[in-house]
């Protein structure tokens, strides 16, 4: 294996240990949403008002914004 090969699989396996890192704190950030969404994000439907109705449009384009650079659609489409 020459020098150059062995640098590209060390920086292969550097990267996949990157990746699968930050890949467990993605999902580990996605299960706190989907327990908090489904504990209706602790808003009491007696008490919510417009506040809560704004954090939550604001969340969900967040969300939109990421799953559509993933999906490649909208101003992210190729």
């Amino acid at each position: 294996m020459t020098d150059r090969t062995a640098r590209a699989a060390r920086n292969q396996e550097r990267s996949l240990a990157a990746f699968l890192a930050k890949k467990a704190e993605f999902d580990a950030l996605l299960a706190e949403l989907q327990q908090a969404s489904a504990d209706h994000f602790s808003a009491d439907p007696e008490s919510v008002l417009w506040g809560e109705a704004a954090w939550l449009s604001d969340a969900t384009a967040k969300l939109k914004d990421i799953a559509d650079q993933h999906f490649r659609r909208g101003e992210y489409e190729t």
